[in-house]
């Protein structure tokens, strides 16, 4: 497994395993203490896995957390997502900075999304299972929510979305988040 730098978030990685192919299937490390810890991260600062199952279209984000924040490692298991990460940390060489993964279940390729970072995907295939990694227990009170269409980010997302959550759907601008976070 190797990991690399992501040049537009200060703090990002991505993780990429080398899956094992045969007539069988294959066989994939998605998660390494030893890589995870050569690039100064703890592999025991996760306390919480989940996974979400989308559909083509799907739309999840763009989502962080208030407080202490929250990092986590993001993975697809299956199918292909369009992956975004935005840096949010006021204080940050990359703040406002954005970067863009398709990541897939064929790769198995993990991003480090750092705290003060916002993350959301969007499902390609008509079944992505993305799999979360997370540093905190999960706390729905300090959750915020941005709007993913915001033109200040211009994200460009690859499909029409075709279903979101109520929340996603009304989030505010980014603007609107900043002034509440900032001020």
């Amino acid at each position: 497994m190797k990991a690399t730098e992501v040049p537009q978030i200060a703090g990002a990685y991505l993780f990429e395993p080398t899956p094992y192919a045969d007539e069988r299937g294959f066989f994939c490390r998605t998660f390494d203490a030893d890589v995870v810890r050569s690039v100064g991260l703890d592999p025991c600062a996760f306390v919480q896995d989940s996974v979400s199952r989308s559909v083509r279209g799907v739309l999840r984000g763009l989502h962080l957390r208030s407080g202490a924040g929250e990092a986590k490692l993001v993975r697809c298991s299956y199918g292909r997502i369009f992956d975004v990460v935005v840096d949010l940390r006021p204080h940050s060489p990359t703040y406002l900075g954005r970067a863009f993964f398709e990541l897939s279940g064929e790769t198995q390729a993990t991003v480090y999304v750092p705290t003060g970072c916002a993350h959301g995907f969007q499902a390609l295939t008509d079944t992505a299972d993305t799999s979360y990694r997370i540093d905190r227990p999960h706390d729905p009170a300090e959750d915020v929510t941005i709007a993913f269409d915001d033109p200040e980010l211009a994200i460009p997302w690859p499909l029409p979305v075709t279903s979101m959550s109520r929340r996603d759907r009304e989030a505010p601008s980014l603007a609107e988040v900043l002034k509440h976070t900032e001020g």
